[in-house]
């Protein structure tokens, strides 16, 4: 049963997010067509970062705890990594914006861009031989910095929020996953290629890592929810704008 451990989290993460998305007042499942492209585009980008990583040797995949089915190298349990967590965390911004309706953490936004893009740019110049550290840290300054760009601080409290929140599934799963609650991890590591900091056993780098993979997820989120918007709003005007036939 090693051998499932690895997909066995990913049935637990997204579980859950899966089994609300018809509940009638979130509505997840409505929103799918606004997210679902931009969770493409979103793996696009990581899968390749993954299968660089790999081959580098940044990381490795334990064949224990694994099904042993590889794509590019990569096991399709990370394949899956990069839909069932965006689902899941997007789950976590939506029931949050349904629960919560004033933007707590707006006032946060422009704080935390101005902040952590010069504090990440820097750390990851300072490292510069360590791989996972500089990589991670310089894209999610640039992603926070497009964001930005992009939509100002319109989403950033809501996603300060939801990424606060996400810390904790995130150290639960990443924590099994890097050998928290086993004798091998799952993950393994190159430690000379990040800071060596943990939070139980999973790397600094990975808290980075995860936003970055959430706020892009979120920025084509609400990217194509607003178009969305926008043409049935234009739908609507048209055909009210319309003269009747009989």
């Amino acid at each position: 049963m090693e051998k499932y451990l690895y997909f066995g989290v990913l049935l637990f993460a997204i579980s859950y997010p899966l089994a609300q998305s018809f509940e009638h007042r979130i509505r997840y499942a409505t929103k799918l067509g606004a997210l679902f492209p931009g969770m493409v585009l979103t793996a696009l980008f990581f899968i390749v970062w993954d299968v660089w990583f790999t081959r580098i040797g940044v990381w490795e995949f334990n064949p224990r705890y694994i099904l042993g089915s590889y794509i590019f190298n990569l096991p399709i349990e990370e394949w899956l990594f990069f839909f069932i967590i965006p689902f899941a965390c997007v789950f976590i911004y939506e029931v949050l914006i349904y629960f919560f309706p004033k933007d707590y953490f707006k006032p946060l936004g422009k704080p935390f861009v101005f902040v952590l893009i010069p504090v990440l740019l820097l750390l990851g110049i300072l490292n510069l031989d360590k791989w996972y550290t500089s990589v991670n840290f310089i894209i999610g300054a640039l992603t926070l910095l497009i964001h930005y760009l992009i939509f100002k601080d319109q989403y950033l409290g809501r996603f300060i929020f939801a990424y606060l929140i996400h810390l904790i599934p995130l150290m639960l799963c990443n924590g099994i996953l890097t050998g928290g609650l086993t004798e091998e991890p799952v993950v393994i590591y190159n430690n000379a290629e990040n800071l060596g900091i943990r939070i139980w056993t999973v790397p600094i780098e990975d808290t980075i890592y995860s936003m970055t993979l959430f706020l892009m997820n979120i920025s084509f989120f609400e990217k194509f929810r607003s178009q969305k918007t926008i043409a049935n709003l234009e739908s609507l005007k048209s055909n009210e704008e319309s003269p009747s036939t009989y």
